[in-house]
């Protein structure tokens, strides 16, 4: 008996075509009836496979240059300020459109350009949350690479060393805090930790054990901070001045208080911990 053959593409829902990639152009899929549909498709999606891994392979250049050619995406990405300001907003929290550009001092339309140039380059993903769309960093890692970046601008960069002595001479009345002090003092209770950022981006993340308590907020709530306790303040970073200010205000009303440098990426990436949780009282 003979079989009338029909050719068609497969619908891409097909349990055969699921986990299989369709080239543009290449080997079509034979549709027979009965049992023999099965079998086809087999054979057809294994040459639609075997077709597109060779249109890859004869379009790939060299390892090492591909490799180079990729990671240039990321240099791209990262060369306008305002995109590295963006990143750096969005390492502290997840954001609107609307938002990044009132952060950052831009207008939406801009920002939204600089928006697409990240996603691009896989360091901000979106997500729709509602009727908004919600930026974020793609990855932990894409943190790690703010915190390095500023590393070696520093080490590489006289301007920036110049800066950041600059800031350290501004901000000399500010006692800072290392990281191991702080830890034995938290541990042993002779110490308090404050996150003096908005309360939003304490709930994104926050060093573990630390109280929020945002600096416009810190006059009305110093209640809520101990008094025979000395008081450790952070922010988003070292080149963020919330935790100074908040510094100066908890000694000008007679606080033993203390900056820590680090923010939440820079703890992290020191391999300490960082967890989400909404605002604590």
């Amino acid at each position: 008996m003979e079989h009338t053959l029909s050719e068609q593409r497969p619908e891409r829902d097909s349990p055969s075509h699921i986990g299989h990639v369709r080239p543009v152009t290449g080997p079509r899929v034979l549709a027979l009836p009965g049992g023999h549909q099965t079998a086809a498709l087999r054979v057809a999606t294994l040459c639609i496979d075997k077709y597109s891994i060779n249109c890859l392979n004869s379009a790939m250049p060299e390892p090492e240059a591909f490799r180079a050619q990729q990671l240039a995406r990321l240099g791209k990405a990262l060369s306008a300020p305002a995109r590295v300001r963006i990143l750096e907003l969005l390492a502290q929290t997840p954001r609107t459109v609307e938002r990044i550009a009132s952060d950052s001092g831009q207008s939406i339309a801009n920002a939204s350009q600089h928006l697409r140039v990240l996603r691009e380059a896989r360091l901000v993903e979106a997500t729709r949350n509602g009727i908004h769309i919600i930026y974020q960093l793609a990855s932990p890692v894409v943190a790690n690479l703010l915190v390095c970046l500023g590393k070696i601008g520093e080490q590489q960069l006289a301007e920036l060393a110049a800066a950041r002595a600059a800031l350290a001479q501004r901000t000399a009345d500010v006692e800072c805090i290392d990281r191991r002090t702080l830890l034995r003092r938290l541990r042993d209770g002779s110490a308090i930790l404050i996150d003096v950022r908005p309360a939003e981006e304490y709930a994104a993340g926050h060093i573990a054990g630390a109280l929020s308590l945002p600096l416009a907020q810190l006059e009305a709530r110093l209640a809520e901070v101990p008094a025979r306790r000395e008081v450790v303040a952070y922010c988003r970073g070292p080149y963020c001045m919330l935790a100074v200010e908040a510094v100066r205000f908890l000694r000008r009303r007679g606080r033993k208080a203390k900056r820590l440098e680090d923010g939440v990426i820079e703890w992290r990436n020191a391999g300490l911990r960082v967890v989400p949780g909404k605002e604590r009282a």
